[in-house]
């Protein structure tokens, strides 16, 4: 489904129980370099997904697509198969990056998602997407206010970031073409100059 077709799915009581969850596991976690409490990006990755088509278990995974990564690792990951189900699980499994708290070096674990993705089915990629959408559009809003000090909260710095989104846009322009696909190369421009 794409997101100029009409969507007759409501979110059920499912979704608030996602959002309870993951509010309780990230309530002390806040966006890198930030104040801003977590739980914002997991609202508006959700919002996205909503937005551009996604179904119940896609909004339900955008919303828990970082529990396994940053709380508490495959444990969390069964947590989620048990309470939301499998194919919500599955999702978060594609989108997790890293499976124990000290993350192994950034190049190679990016190098590697990247090249897991283009396998991912389009149901993951369009929550990664929208994960990668919105945090590029922050780093866009947070470049356009503070400039280069901006990548002093990402291990990869400038160049790495800048790399990173690029070569995601390839995959999510072979994989998953279309209007998000082209707003996130649109976030990445607003940061991507010398």
């Amino acid at each position: 489904m794409n997101y100029l077709q009409e969507r007759n799915e409501m979110l059920t009581g499912r979704f608030d129980e996602a959002f309870l969850f993951a509010h309780n596991i990230h309530r002390d976690q806040r966006r890198k370099g930030t104040s801003i409490r977590y739980i914002s990006h997991l609202m508006q990755v959700s919002a996205i997904v909503v937005e551009y088509g996604g179904d119940e278990d896609q909004a339900i995974a955008a919303l828990l697509h970082d529990a396994a990564e940053d709380q508490g690792g495959e444990p969390t990951l069964d947590e989620i198969r048990r309470r939301f189900g499998s194919g919500v699980a599955q999702i978060v499994f594609d989108c997790t990056d890293s499976w124990t708290e000290a993350k192994p070096d950034w190049k190679p674990r990016k190098e590697a998602y990247i090249a897991a993705m283009r396998a991912r089915s389009q149901r993951s990629m369009l929550v990664s997407l929208a994960d990668n959408t919105h945090n590029s559009e922050a780093i866009m809003s947070d470049f356009a206010m503070i400039g280069d000090r901006v990548w002093e909260r990402f291990a990869g710095g400038a160049a790495g970031t800048r790399w990173y989104y690029s070569a995601l846009v390839d995959v999510f322009e072979e994989r998953l073409p279309g209007p998000l696909t082209n707003r996130l190369k649109r976030a990445i421009r607003g940061f991507d100059h010398v």
